[in-house]
């Protein structure tokens, strides 16, 4: 490591211990400061992609600092606040050979910076049980949510608006105009559509989530993404109990996309929709999917200025590389989760699924979309999704988070994806100032 590298996490260790200095008063204190909260992520993260279709290949490893401070609110009816973040990226290991994992913010010559660092801020007001945000900020719904998947977190400048004043319904309102992805370090980034990779507007929201009572939700969006597309989301969940640890749950979801003013992607008109059925019983819970895209276009969703797709579509078979959202698409999807915490081993996890997707047909779309071309007649490809976590219940390491993912991805038939494998490493060390 060199010497600058050093200097900065001296720096940042530095303020962190300064924190700690704040009396125990002010901490117990109501307000600003005795509702303020600061904490650090140490992240570790090593990707590997092994494409075996005859592209290059890509293998990083990095460490960040991830500092998130949140301020509580001044006293009175109309309550002020701030939430600011200051993150630390340093390259372990690149090269330009080898650098295709959106790991880290790259340099003009086309080589990953050897470190990286990042600021943001936003201003809150809070009235009742009610917020408003403006500045960098971090919005996950199922029409827009920032991905959180390498060295720093996603984030978008705009306003946000929540609230539970009513008990059970949470509402969820955002406009946004610009963004910063999970590999840049500049906040006036654009929004594109991913797989048309067409720029848009900004981008605007309204949703609510309800629960019905203890068993029972339902979640509803609208948003418009300006001169590409609107897109409506709902969803609906029901858990059935069946007696001591034994459950059904059922969870479907709705996806309606047009296209929107200047149209830039081309026409869309695309109806997706998944229904998922999982069975638990103690530490073992297996699910069943379906998921069908109906139209001839793909359903697209959001991919920020850096090229990285973000989270924005909940269908239930979106697996960690491909999301089975091709043209007339359909699949199929089992999966297996076990928790080890009833087996004596809290803190631990594992999950597979394996879900395979058929009839994409591209061939219809029209010759003016910015989707003609890139699926074809019939293709086929299946993937396979593992993952594994375990933290660390006590002791020194308290709370160290260890996870394992790995996609193994295959194309049966066709060519409109790649045949590839994608193995992660990330270990996370949260630590709490105050």
């Amino acid at each position: 490591m060199n010497k600058k590298n050093i200097i900065s996490l001296t720096v940042i260790t530095l303020l962190a211990t300064a924190t700690q200095t704040v009396s125990a008063e002010e901490q117990l204190n109501t307000g600003f400061i005795g509702g303020s909260k600061l904490s650090i992520l140490n992240r570790n993260y090593y990707y590997n992609s092994d494409n075996h279709s005859g592209g290059e290949d890509g293998r990083e490893w990095g460490h960040s600092v991830l500092s998130t401070f949140t301020s509580g609110y001044t006293p009175g009816t109309l309550g002020f606040g701030l939430d600011a973040h200051a993150y630390l990226a340093l390259k372990l290991d690149s090269g330009r050979g080898r650098n295709r994992s959106d790991m880290f913010p790259m340099k003009s010559n086309g080589a990953s910076r050897d470190e990286s660092t990042s600021a943001g801020a936003a201003v809150k007001l809070r009235v009742s049980k009610s917020e408003l945000k403006y500045g960098d900020l971090r919005p996950y719904n199922p029409v827009f949510a920032l991905a959180d998947t390498r060295m720093f977190p996603a984030t978008a400048t705009g306003f946000m608006f929540t609230s539970s004043e009513i008990e059970d319904l949470y509402i969820d309102a955002g406009h946004f105009t610009s963004g910063k992805d999970y590999n840049q370090t500049h906040s006036d980034g654009d929004f594109f559509a991913g797989y048309a990779g067409v720029k848009g507007g900004n981008i605007n929201y309204l949703g609510a989530s309800y629960s019905i009572d203890d068993n029972t939700g339902v979640t509803l969006y609208t948003s418009r993404y300006d001169d590409l597309w609107r897109q409506h989301y709902l969803n609906g969940n029901y858990t059935l109990p069946l007696g001591k640890q034994r459950a059904l749950s059922f969870d479907a979801n709705l996806y309606r996309t047009t296209e929107q003013g200047q149209a830039r992607a081309g026409d869309i008109d695309v109806t997706a929709w998944s229904l998922a059925a999982g069975y638990s019983m103690g530490a073992h819970t297996v699910t069943l999917g379906y998921q069908k895209i109906h139209g001839d276009q793909p359903l697209d969703y959001l991919m920020m200025s850096g090229g990285g797709f973000q989270d924005s579509i909940y269908l239930g078979n979106a697996s960690q590389y491909a999301d089975f959202n091709g043209p007339n698409e359909k699949s199929w999807r089992i999966g297996y989760d076990l928790d080890f915490s009833p087996l004596g081993l809290p803190g631990a996890s594992f999950s597979i699924r394996h879900v395979r997707g058929s009839d994409i047909d591209g061939t219809k779309t029209s010759a003016d979309s910015a989707y003609h071309g890139l699926y074809g007649k019939n293709d086929k490809h299946h993937t396979t999704d593992l993952d594994a976590r375990y933290v660390i219940q006590s002791g020194v390491a308290k709370d160290l988070l260890i996870r394992v993912r790995h996609a193994r991805h295959r194309m049966t038939s066709g060519n409109s994806d790649i045949d590839v494998d994608r193995f992660r490493l990330v270990l996370e060390y949260p630590v709490n100032i105050f």
